[in-house]
Order: C-alpha cells, then structure tokens, then sequence
C-alpha cells in the first residue's frame, strides 16, 4: 500500500492505495500550527493510518505530503506555507528519521494534479497522456502533467497562472502585481467583489444570480470568465487534452462546469482557431469529495514521478 498525507490550513486528510490503485482508508483530522505542530500532526496521522490498516509504516511502498508553499520535492523542505506557520522546515527528513521510511514531499496543488490525473486514468482504465488540475481556492494555481509527469519547473513554480497579470488597470493582487488572473477567478476574488456573511459565499453568489439580482450576474460572470481564461491559458501553452477543476470552488459543480463551457464555446464562435481546439470539451469539473491532493501524495513517491 501507498500512504498519502494532505495538509492543509484546516484539516489534514489521508488516505492508503492498495496494489489495485484502489483507495481503502481514509482519515481526516484537524491541523495544527506552526512547525512543531505540522509535524506533529502528520505523525498522528501516519499512526492512525497504520491502526486502520493493520500494519507498520515500514509496510506502506511508498509516504508521501502534500502540503502548501514553496516545497523543495527533492529535499522536502517547506517554506512560506504562510497558513500553517510556516517559515522553513525540513518536514521530509524529520518524518522519515522519525518512522524509518522515505517521506516525499510535494507541494499539494501538485500533488492534487497527480490525483486528478491518476482518476481520469483509472477512469479510462489507461494513464492520461496530459492534464492541467485547475485550482480554485482561495487564490488560484494549476498543476500539469505531460507525458505522465509532473511539470515542476526549474524553480518549482509551474503552473502559477494565477499570478499572471490580465488587466494593466485592474486590483492590485496579494503578490504585489495588478490586475492577476487570481483577481477574478478565486475564493478571494469573489469575497471582494461579493462581499457577504454567508458561510459559503461563492454558493451565495450564484443563488442570487439565478434569482436574478443584476448586480450578482455581473460578478458570477466576471468570475466565470476568469476562470475560462484560465482554461484557455492552460491549453495555449501545454496543449493538455484536459483541464480539470479542482478546489473548494470545484463544489459548485454543474453550474461552474456549464458556466465555464458557456464562456469558451461563445469565443470559439468569434475565432475559428479557438474553435479548432475545441476548448469547452477539454474541461471538467472533479468529483465532490474526491481527495487529490491525498491521492496524489501517495503516489509522488513512485518512480515515474520523480523527474520534472
């Protein structure tokens, strides 16, 4: 079996890979701050997984994180992950002097491509050739797989679309530039343009436009067309057969999903090189509920995963 570790700012989900590709056990619980506490989480996690399953870490093929910030998947260092506290940790050598096993570590949009790529595989019953995992969250980031890699980058930071500025004249986005493609299609774009108490703004949104308040329409559209752009982004530059959405934002489901289709068949109506790749077709929504990040954890220890 191969175990898989997500944490996040919140909660930190895990679960086990049997031989088949088969997910068996999983476990959620929440996630301590600061670096002390990560770690401490994930060993929790570790011997939780292992009473579930009945067998000694050293038993599981393969361990591996996913995790937020800036990740060194070659050394497993951590920095910058600004919701977890943390700063610097060396969170791959302390797990593994700890259990005794390799731990590899990934940052989690990455790891979560990993998992959206390994379902669309089981899926098919084949592994998909290239896939872009959108990541719609509070800000918003993507993971690519081509040929059946993981694209990281010379730096590590492929697939930071969302930092890429749109419009000269727009906000100025977390990162310091103005007018990111974050600005409009994220978690954080819609709690400015949307401001709201409701627990689950982005649902709030999309309520009130199909109610018809003109004012909802306009930002649910704003935001739609972000995140179509995002999508031919992806497909512009790597040309994967599929773009998955992902994320919290992915709950949204249909009305995303046909939202999305909506905006980039109405482009391919006005250009005739759009409409050739056939952009709308490309993109889907995953599954409610599916752990990718998790999923992917587990499986960036495995060889095929290991080059950029």
């Amino acid at each position: 079996m191969r175990l898989g570790i997500d944490i996040g700012g919140t909660k930190t989900a895990a679960v086990a890979i049997g031989a088949d590709g088969e997910l068996t056990d999983q476990v959620r619980m929440p996630t301590g701050f600061g670096a002390e506490a990560v770690v401490a989480t994930a060993l929790r996690t570790v011997e939780r997984m292992t009473e579930l399953a009945g067998v000694g870490a050293a038993s599981f093929i393969s361990i591996g994180i996913g995790i937020p910030g800036a990740v060194d998947s070659d050394t497993g260092r951590v920095a910058h992950a600004v919701n977890l506290g943390l700063e610097g940790l060396d969170l791959g050598s302390r797990l593994s002097d700890t259990l005794g096993v390799e731990v590899r570590v990934e940052n989690d949009v990455k790891a979560a491509a990993v998992g959206a790529h390994h379902l669309l595989g089981v899926a098919d019953g084949i592994r998909a050739h290239s896939m872009a995992y959108l990541n719609l969250g509070t800000g918003l980031a993507a993971g690519i797989v081509l040929d059946g890699r993981l694209l990281r980058g010379g730096h590590g930071v492929a697939g930071e679309i969302g930092h890429l500025p749109v419009d000269p004249g727009g906000v100025v986005c977390g990162c310091g530039q103005r007018g990111c493609l974050e600005t409009f299609a994220s978690g954080s774009a819609i709690a400015r343009m949307w401001p709201t108490a409701h627990a689950l703004p982005a649902r709030a949104l999309f309520d009130a436009a199909d109610a018809g308040d003109e004012r909802a329409i306009e930002v649910r559209e704003r935001f739609l067309t972000g995140v179509a752009a995002a999508v031919r982004l992806l497909v512009l530059t790597t040309d994967v057969d599929d773009v998955v959405i992902g994320g919290g934002l992915s709950a949204l489901g249909g009305p995303l999903l046909a939202g999305t289709r909506r905006i980039l068949g109405e482009w391919a109506l006005d250009s005739a090189f759009l409409a050739s790749l056939d952009l709308a077709a490309r993109v889907q929504v995953i599954p409610f509920g599916f752990p990718a990040a998790a999923v992917g954890a587990a499986l960036v220890g495995e060889h095929q995963w290991l080059k950029s």
